[in-house]
């Protein structure tokens, strides 16, 4: 059973950096593609960045987050992060991290929310001053 816990998630002053925590339990992360979404109060959840099981990067998602945010993996600790700098209140959401089981050797970093079978519980980011 595949199992994802986000942390780092917190209120933060315009301008400001946090980076977001992803650990995965159950299944390497050479063998699955990690996305992180979002969503904000009264809006749809959105892709943020993904990152494959190859270890290629999709950030094709959001244009708002574009040279701002970063995605990354640390296979050693299973954990995938999202650096998140320059931020800004719209960037106020519930962040998610999921996984869909692509495979190994795999560049995939599927668009739709229903090829992730595995969610995380979420971590509250709030951007304001």
């Amino acid at each position: 059973q595949l199992r994802l816990v986000e942390s780092g998630g917190a209120l933060v002053q315009p301008g400001g950096s946090l980076r977001l925590s992803c650990v995965v339990s159950g299944r390497p992360l050479n063998s699955v593609a990690i996305t992180w979404f979002r969503q904000a109060p009264g809006k749809e959840r959105e892709g943020v960045s993904c990152i494959s099981s190859w270890g290629t990067i999709n950030t094709d998602y959001t244009d708002s987050v574009k040279g701002r945010f970063t995605i990354s993996r640390d296979n050693a600790k299973n954990t995938v992060y999202l650096q998140m700098n320059s931020l800004k209140p719209e960037d106020t959401a519930v962040y998610y991290c999921a996984a869909a089981l692509t495979g190994y050797v795999s560049t995939l970093c599927p668009d739709e929310q229903s090829s992730y079978d595995y969610w995380g519980q979420g971590t509250q980011v709030t951007v304001s001053s």
